[in-house]
């Protein structure tokens, strides 16, 4: 116990007992003293923590009931609770038949969409990478997996932006039931597929009770692209082996004979002249240039003038790109956003696949710049763009590309003729059509 005693007097006074003074609003702890009172903040703060895990867990419990109701059905829950209460309290027999037959509409609906579902879902496509135009089939198949009879419901799919359904029969145990289906590829894109989820409501729509199978997956449409003939990639080829002024320690075109360094390849070792000069000496040789193909493809809306030019180009750097890789030569594409994976056919396209056209701030010029960082030593660089590209754009593009590459812009126009032109060290050729693409590229040697 706590006691309050008044400092020592010069003369000494009777002490007399008082009443121990307690803070009404102090809490005590279990014998009797009070409770410091730092400890309230915290057993208040292990109060709200405790009631916040009860609330989220009781929520959890909740929500997918609450989550079968529909909007209808929530207009309706509340239109029953007034009608119950004008019924019963305001005694308007009106108001309460209401009531009862809205009570027995949600009753029935209960019925529609209890029930344990036990379906094995398989979706299966054909083809996940398919060309703009090819035909794109899939397959849902619904199997019983329980031991009784399962009622009718409704299986969605989402497709894209859409939304596919089809209704599965009444299935006995073990029975199948399977859909086929295709989907339209009229146009290069990235379609979701999925997922699956299995639908069950009430006639009126009161209540919806949904079940996920599977999970999203992607079907690629790739665009179109034209084969490249050996005579209409002389772009590259015209370069193949010739000759720069770099020296190389290994390569086809000898140059000289230099005194041979501690490290240097042994198998470079001229032994007729070591034998004649006493010394080892070694073969230097001139670096040949090789075929690496840089494709600078512009996603920037203003640079074309409708959506359909845009495809175009997309189908012109695949043509290019693939080309390029069956040839075994270096490949790096360029997009505003960065750069698009080269080194392989499925993966290029898959990018090319997903490339959109958006308001970018980053003009042409500035990606050829980061192209001549990214792509140092390509020796040709090919720049596709639309009709609305100037001159003057193409000009500011090709100074800031490598001076030892060749530069070729391909202004992709729906409609135009195959024409040639010239801007700076630069040829330019408008292609009106993917089939254009062969002829333009020989015309560069006319």
């Amino acid at each position: 116990m706590t006691t309050t005693t008044t400092p020592e007097a010069a003369t000494a006074a009777p002490e007399v007992d008082r009443p121990d003074v307690v803070d009404p609003g102090t809490p005590q702890d279990a014998s009797g003293q009070q409770a410091p009172r730092e400890r309230r903040p915290r057993r208040a703060a292990a109060l709200w923590t405790s009631a916040r895990a009860g609330a989220g867990s009781a929520w959890s419990r909740v929500a997918p009931v609450l989550g079968v109701v529909s909007p209808l059905g929530w207009s309706v829950l509340l239109l029953t609770a007034a009608a119950w209460v004008a019924g019963t309290v305001l005694h308007w027999e009106e108001w309460a038949v209401v009531a009862v037959t809205a009570t027995v509409a949600l009753l029935a609906a209960v019925v529609f969409v209890l029930g344990r579902l036990r379906y094995e879902v398989t979706l299966d496509v054909a083809s996940r990478r398919v060309v703009v135009g090819d035909r794109a089939v899939g397959r849902l198949l619904v199997r019983n997996g329980s031991p009784r009879v399962m009622l009718p419901a409704v299986m969605e799919l989402q497709v894209g932006q859409g939304m596919a359904s089809f209704p599965v029969p009444r299935l006995r145990p073990d029975a199948e039931h399977e859909e086929i289906f295709a989907v339209p590829t009229h146009q290069r894109a990235v379609i979701p597929l999925g997922p699956v989820r299995s639908v069950r409501a009430d006639p009126l729509g009161l209540l919806r009770r949904e079940l996920q199978w599977t999970e999203p997956e992607e079907l690629f449409v790739h665009p179109r692209t034209m084969p490249l003939s050996g005579s209409s990639t002389g772009l590259l080829h015209d370069l193949e082996g010739r000759v720069t002024p770099d020296i190389s320690d290994s390569d086809v075109s000898f140059h000289a004979l230099r005194d041979y360094v501690p490290g240097d390849d042994r198998r470079h070792i001229h032994w007729k002249s070591t034998a004649r000069t006493g010394q080892l000496m070694v073969r230097q040789f001139e670096e040949t240039r090789r075929s690496r193909l840089a494709v600078i493809l512009s996603t920037r809306s203003d640079d074309y003038g409708d959506p359909e030019e845009f495809e175009l180009a997309v189908s012109v750097c695949g043509s290019l790109g693939l080309q390029a890789i069956r040839e075994d030569g270096g490949l790096a594409v360029m997009v505003q956003a960065g750069r698009v994976r080269g080194d392989h056919r499925t993966r290029l396209l898959d990018d090319l696949t997903r490339l959109e056209l958006s308001p970018a701030r980053t003009s042409l010029a500035d990606v050829a710049r980061a192209a001549s960082v990214s792509a140092t030593d390509a020796s040709v660089v090919a720049v596709l763009v639309g009709s609305t590209v100037t001159p003057t754009d193409l000009r500011a593009a090709a100074v800031r590309l490598p001076v030892d590459a060749r530069l070729v812009a391909l202004r992709c126009t729906p409609g135009a003729s195959v024409s040639r032109g010239r801007v700076a060290d630069m040829q330019v050729l408008t292609l009106g059509e993917l089939a254009d693409l062969p002829h333009a590229l020989r015309r560069i040697h006319d």
